[in-house]
């Protein structure tokens, strides 16, 4: 017998993946991390704009309470963003919807930018919920594009991509954020605004790419569109057999209705994986990984680090979290998703008591600092290795085509909504509880163990057919 080759990774394909990630998980990325570095100037901005308003400074309370406010407003704009994703991908298209969004990136870069020549840092606050609806719409829209242009034999590998792009765009911001590159006084706008890069390049890359072959047949009935579609994605004409698939999966959503909210939690196949799904999602952002991203170089001043040292050290943390996302895309497909899920989160759980105990005992010696440095680090590893990237491309595995974008939008929702929770509360909870703030993950990740244990399926090379009837 002749062994079957799989369609792979080709140049169109590959431009397909950049032109979506690069894009829209940039915004996602940079946005998350570039207010990290230039906390100080922008605060000191603020302070400085109430004093000439109304002749006088901001208490500390109160110049927390507002850099919190235009940290954390970010996830409201993505959760109102991530709820938006089913009706923008359902009557756009993924592709269209990507790109139409690019608007949202345009106008709130710009809002950042003119904050400070404009003395007001409401415009900040707005400008930030602008860019955070667009990151949040991306958060849906472009992991189900990449699922459904992917070989299904590479369908963990090309999601991946999504939260490596987050990775490195983190990291961009976090060099671009230093106060010897633009995390001045002068330049923090400016800081701000390279956020408007990617949108310009993904309106001058994706329109060259076709929109989901899933869609064009199933949303659209083009048939002869979508093996055009899959034949540019593929390389190749021999798609017949994987059109096939498209085709059947097709039929099988005629001989149901259309999907309602309420289907999705009455149905049997579909109310586990909604669960499972908004779960994941829970369980990334309240494992505490933002908490480390918004604040690190907070937290790494409390565990009694120069601000230089505080800064370098959130450098590193940025590095390994790259490094570990293409790690986590090389062995996703052999390792299985539930396998790293575990791995990740027991690791993670482990690192946070290590650093509860360092900042709880940082007056026994200098050396508890850096040691700090190393279980921080050690925490993005783990993140890094499955609960950064399984869950944005996990929701698409579950559900099919009619139950996908719903199902997207409560998830990514529900992922903004903890990321938001994390940011507004995590400063409050650390002032008033100090090191034992940590214990709450620890607490949280344990649970989340214990339901991917137990809930959580392998999706590894299964079709959505064969997922279903696990769920039956």
């Amino acid at each position: 017998m002749v062994k079957k080759r799989m369609p792979g990774l080709n140049g169109r394909l590959a431009l397909a993946i950049s032109a979506a990630a690069l894009g829209s998980s940039f915004q996602h990325g940079y946005n998350t991390g570039v207010v990290n570095a230039p906390q100080k100037v922008i605060s000191q901005f603020m302070n400085e704009t109430f004093n000439d308003r109304h002749d006088e400074y901001m208490t500390t309370s109160q110049v927390t309470g507002w850099w919190s406010l235009a940290v954390s407003i970010y996830c409201v704009g993505g959760i109102i963003g991530g709820l938006m994703t089913g009706i923008i991908a359902d009557r756009l298209g993924r592709k269209s919807g990507l790109l139409w969004n690019n608007v949202t990136a345009i106008v709130g870069v710009v809002l950042e930018v003119l904050a400070k020549y404009t003395g007001a840092y409401e415009i900040l606050i707005l400008g930030r919920l602008i860019i955070g609806f667009n990151s949040g719409l991306n958060a849906g829209l472009c992991p189900m594009y990449l699922a459904e242009i992917a070989p299904q034999h590479l369908r963990g590998a090309i999601g991946t991509v999504y939260q490596l792009v987050v990775t490195i765009s983190i990291l961009f911001s976090q060099i671009l954020g230093l106060e010897f590159v633009m995390g001045t006084e002068l330049l923090w706008p400016w800081l701000l605004g390279v956020a408007l890069l990617p949108a310009i390049f993904q309106l001058s890359t994706l329109p060259v790419c076709p929109e989901s072959p899933k869609y064009i047949l199933i949303n659209q009935g083009k048939e002869i569109e979508a093996q055009n579609a899959l034949t540019w994605f593929r390389g190749t004409l021999e798609v017949h057999e994987e059109l096939d698939e498209i085709k059947a999966e097709s039929e099988a959503m005629k001989l149901v209705p259309k999907v309602t909210l309420g289907e999705m939690f009455t149905s049997k196949t579909m109310r586990m994986p909604l669960i499972i799904a908004c779960m994941m999602m829970l369980a990334q952002q309240l494992s505490g990984i933002n908490a480390v991203f918004f604040f690190s170089n907070t937290i790494f001043a409390s565990a009694g680090l120069s601000a230089a040292a505080s800064q370098y050290a959130t450098l590193g943390v940025g590095v390994m979290n790259v490094l570990m996302t293409f790690v986590s895309m090389a062995i996703v497909e052999k390792a299985g998703r539930k396998t790293l899920l575990l791995t990740g989160f027991i690791g993670m759980m482990i690192n946070v008591i290590l650093l509860y105990l360092c900042l709880q005992f940082q007056s026994a010696g200098a050396w508890i600092s850096y040691v700090s440095i190393l279980w921080v680090i050690l925490f993005v590893v783990m993140f890094a290795v499955g609960p950064g990237s399984i869950p944005w491309f996990l929701v698409s595995e579950l559900f099919s085509q009619g139950a996908r974008p719903l199902a997207t939008s409560m998830a990514v929702g529900i992922n903004w909504g903890a990321n938001f929770m994390v940011g507004l509360m995590f400063l409050p909870l650390k002032d008033a509880m100090g090191p034992a703030v940590f214990l709450i993950f620890v607490v949280l990740l344990a649970l989340f163990s214990t339901f991917i244990y137990f809930k959580v399926p392998e999706t590894k090379n299964k079709t959505i057919e064969e997922i279903n009837d696990y769920f039956q």
